[in-house]
């Protein structure tokens, strides 16, 4: 029997007394991907920051269940720790720490075990052979003089290094070319398996022709008003969203 990991529901979202998810609802099972689709301003970006418990989104109504447990009122460090990852859009850079020691940092603060500094390395490697990465990037320092595509590779090295039951990656896919897409893509699924489960927030078609969803949802005003496969996405690629805007409204 497939178990529910996540259950999003009548999740209200106020930004400085503004709402912006007016009774969102989301489910992901243990090994699913779902896609999140929708114009600039829908929604997206908070509903991921919200979900990472990011203390600037105040939760008017709803809960957020992941793995059974109420998590509503959790930092964001305890989430991490119960197995929430989130790829940021926009990573920041952090001069004077390797990336290297802030993974190692990350990984015994979320596991909770110590990790010696040659077991780790030989971690690293493995991890980074696998998204063809150069030995170097462990070395330089967070982001720091990393283009945009070395980012957004850096983000799914940590989500491969940190392993989450949930990972959340906001637009990841934003700006890199098809064959860095391709292997964010290869790097995404080596992390998913049958009870990590991975929500991609993305405005392209060219990851999903690599992931192969279980499921895409279109979210337009701060509910996601319509679910269904990859070929939704098309149908949006296709039409835009005028077209379910107008049924939705209707």
């Amino acid at each position: 029997m497939t178990k529910n990991l996540l259950n999003v529901k009548n999740l209200k979202i106020n930004i400085e007394d503004k709402e912006i998810l007016k009774g969102l609802n989301l489910q992901i099972n243990e090994g699913e991907i779902h896609i999140l689709m929708g114009p600039n301003g829908s929604g997206k970006s908070t509903l991921a920051y919200t979900l990472m418990g990011h203390p600037k989104y105040e939760i008017a109504e709803g809960d957020i269940i992941f793995n059974g447990e109420l998590i509503n009122d959790l930092r964001a460090d305890e989430r991490a720790k119960r197995g929430i990852f989130l790829s940021f859009q926009y990573p920041e850079e952090i001069p004077g720490v390797t990336v290297e020691e802030f993974l190692r940092t990350a990984k015994t603060s979320v596991t909770g075990k110590f990790h010696g500094v040659i077991a780790f390395k030989k971690l690293l490697k493995e991890k980074m052979d696998l998204l063809e990465m150069e030995e170097e990037y462990a070395s330089r320092y967070l982001n720091q003089g990393f283009s945009g595509g070395e980012k957004k590779k850096n983000e799914i090295l940590q989500m491969s290094v940190l392993e989450p039951k949930l990972a959340i990656l906001d637009e990841t896919d934003s700006g890199l070319d098809v064959d860095a897409i391709s292997i964010v893509a290869e790097g995404v699924k080596r992390v998913q398996d049958d009870k990590k489960s991975i929500l991609v927030i993305t405005h392209y078609n060219k990851l999903l022709d690599y992931l192969k969803p279980d499921f895409v949802h279109i979210l337009l005003d701060g509910k996601i008003v319509k679910t269904g496969g990859i070929e939704l996405a098309k149908e949006i690629d296709e039409r835009g969203y005028e077209n379910i805007r107008t049924k939705y409204s209707n």
